[in-house]
């Protein structure tokens, strides 16, 4: 396996946490200064492989950030495979992956294919971003993420860093983005 600096494209933009329930635990970030939080709820995730097999979670996002690093929180809805279903079968709840994000994502996947980097979950955010996990280093990590750089993730990734910045730490804790 080539050394992850190779191919990841500089620092980690994101990290993520899968979670039982997303309004208690964004009140929980909330309660150390990490706000305001943008959600998107109920999300059909069409177009995604898990482990190689076709799935369709539903889920629930919130992003907010800290400093120049986005928080990422996952609850998954219904009981169907997915990474985030493993994850919180096999009893845990918490952090769960790294995120680096990159405008030449094919140009990456070509190098994970090479590196032979396992693909355990992909997806094309519903036609908004392609994204891909990977099982690298189980002791950084559960899961390494690729998404998108696009204008459309930009936009979001604006938007979070802009709210943060601009937070009081009280005012509209919760914000939905859709």
């Amino acid at each position: 396996m080539s050394d992850a600096t190779d191919i990841l494209p500089g620092p980690i933009r994101q990290i993520a946490y899968v979670v039982r329930d997303l309004d208690a635990t964004m009140q929980s970030w909330c309660k150390v200064g990490v706000g305001p939080w943008f959600t998107m709820r109920n999300l059909e995730q069409k177009n995604c492989r898990y482990r190689g097999r076709h799935c369709e979670p539903t889920i629930s996002i919130g992003f907010a950030n800290s400093g120049p690093l986005q928080v990422e929180l996952i609850q998954q809805h219904d009981g169907g495979a997915s990474i985030y279903r493993e994850f919180l079968d096999a009893g845990r709840e918490g952090f769960h992956q790294l995120a680096w994000w990159t405008e030449d994502f094919d140009g990456l996947m070509k190098e994970a294919e090479a590196a032979y980097w396992p693909v355990v979950f992909s997806g094309d955010g519903n036609g908004v971003a392609n994204f891909a996990y990977f099982e690298l280093d189980t002791t950084i990590s559960t899961v390494v993420e690729v998404m998108e750089l696009n204008d459309s993730t930009r936009a979001l990734a604006e938007t979070v860093a802009k709210g943060a910045e601009q937070w009081d730490g009280v005012t509209d804790p919760v914000r939905s983005l859709i």
